[in-house]
């Protein structure tokens, strides 16, 4: 054996690129993959390479299935060949006896990551005594089983655990055995279900909770989530239409200290939106979005100017993302105003407004835009498309309007890459002088793209203009 395999950083850095399956494995829940055989041969072949090649054998878990077929009772018909397929196999056999446990559990401590994605198995471990911990050193769990028994999760709360991914609609029968048994959860993400009402009872637990993605709660969780230190990152998610959360009204400012991202989408209201915007300081708070499923332009506007109102309390804000893709009424307001709301956000690098309805941005508007947002990189006003030390910017022209005043003095944007031009009525401009006005103003910019399906023949003959002018023995743009 070559000398470098002597080294642990070496032989750890050639295991783990080994131990990275192809994506036609991953798929796969539970079948010996190549990978797999791979490391197991390895783990046979000498002492040095024994334990770490077993330790990464048994570190991601797609079920139970490669623990129970350590149990010599369990083995041939968990590998047989007409059984593999069999979903029901496990319905007649009996739960574990005593002397199977430890076959059972001889691998489960290297167990890192697990993914449960039915119970089927579950009632083979009934015997276990109720405080064996199965997996002494899982680090993440992904619970995506509908329908949960209490206990259930018993056996996949160790300590150590890190990450909770959690599917049920019975989510209250399970969180007094999260909060209590994973003190040091910083990871936490639940999908379905209403908002269990144990929530706040959980989270007191977690006291290294970084990351929670979870449907609306109620106004005590929310002011528990305040006093979590570490707390960086809020997503609040729900799949139905829900006007959530009332009792905010009555309650005092609550700050986040640290929070560096919210977000809220689904089925929530604009209203409780505004409601949050205005009950909570965010000092930290560097990305806020929104989407809400129907956006009628006057909510909108409320939205925004409840934003600007917590100017003192949200000024580090770098990214807003603000959307709704149901179509609404016409509005007749001024949207240039509604853009301005938007100027107290000094650090802004990303604004994305799709609100199903267009946001001209006239000269002097673009212009005071991109004087009041120095560090602005990306910009979207309609149909989720993106204006970006600007790279790239896509607005609506009115290309019927086109004027450049010569008394004007012209102006160079160096660093604009891509452009891209929305107008109904492009064919009816000079394409000509089109493109001589960007290769002035817009000297890095090679070619225009068209933002809506299909692309007209006269912008072909822009970009035309643009290659003649850019291949032009002198490199200097015409002034």
């Amino acid at each position: 054996m070559h000398r470098a395999l002597l080294v642990s950083e070496i032989l750890v850095q050639i295991f783990d690129n080994l131990s990275q399956p192809p994506i036609s494995e991953i798929l796969d829940t539970w079948l010996p993959s190549s990978t797999g055989k791979s490391l197991a041969s390895l783990a046979l072949t000498c002492t040095t390479f024994h334990e770490l090649a077993m330790d990464l054998l048994w570190c991601n878990m797609l079920g139970l299935r490669p623990l129970l077929g350590c149990v010599t009772r369990l083995h041939s018909v968990v590998y047989d060949s007409e059984s593999v397929y069999d979903r029901d196999w496990s319905e007649d056999v009996d739960p574990l006896v005593e002397h199977e446990f430890h076959q059972f559990l001889r691998h489960s401590a290297r167990v890192r990551n697990i993914s449960i994605s039915a119970t089927k198995f579950l009632h083979l471990l009934t015997t276990l005594p109720i405080e064996t911990c199965v997996f002494p050193n899982l680090r993440s769990l992904s619970w995506l089983v509908q329908c949960t028994e209490i206990g259930d999760l018993r056996f996949f709360l160790p300590p150590t655990l890190r990450s909770c991914y959690h599917i049920s609609e019975e989510l209250q029968l399970d969180m007094k055995y999260i909060g209590a048994r994973c003190p040091d959860m910083e990871e936490f993400t639940v999908y379905g279900g209403s908002g269990g009402v144990r929530l706040s009872e959980t989270l007191r637990s977690c006291k290294r909770l970084k990351h929670l993605q979870y449907p609306p709660f109620d106004s005590t969780a929310w002011m528990h989530l305040s006093t979590i230190p570490t707390l960086l990152e809020v997503n609040i998610f729900t799949s139905r239409m829900i006007h959530y959360p009332g009792p905010l009204d009555n309650l005092d400012f609550a700050t986040f200290l640290h929070l560096t991202t919210l977000s809220l989408s689904g089925g929530i209201e604009a209203a409780s939106v505004v409601a949050i915007i205005q009950h909570f300081k965010f000092p930290s708070l560097k990305k806020f979005k929104v989407h809400v499923r129907v956006l009628p332009w006057a909510e909108a506007e409320q939205l925004f100017r409840a934003l600007s109102l917590c100017k003192a309390s949200w000024q580090t804000l770098e990214h807003i993302i603000i959307s709704s893709r149901n179509k609404t009424q016409e509005h007749t307001s001024d949207s240039l105003t509604a853009v301005r709301q938007f100027f107290c956000f000094k650090e802004l690098r990303t604004l994305r407004i799709y609100v199903h309805r267009p946001i001209y941005l006239d000269d002097d508007l673009l212009f005071e835009a991109m004087t009041t947002w120095p560090h602005i990189r990306l910009a979207s006003f309609s149909n989720y498309h993106y204006i970006s030390r600007l790279q790239e910017l896509q607005v609506l022209v009115d290309a019927r309007n086109i004027d450049i005043a010569p008394e004007v003095e012209s102006f160079q944007h160096t660093s604009l890459r891509n452009l891209a031009v929305d107008s109904c009525e492009l064919e009816a401009v000079n394409v000509e002088a089109v493109a001589r006005i960007i290769y002035s103003m817009l000297p890095a910019v090679s070619q225009v793209i068209y933002s809506d399906d299909g692309v007209p023949r006269s912008l072909h003959n822009v970009n035309k203009h643009l290659d003649l002018l850019r291949n032009k023995p002198s490199s200097a743009p015409d002034q």
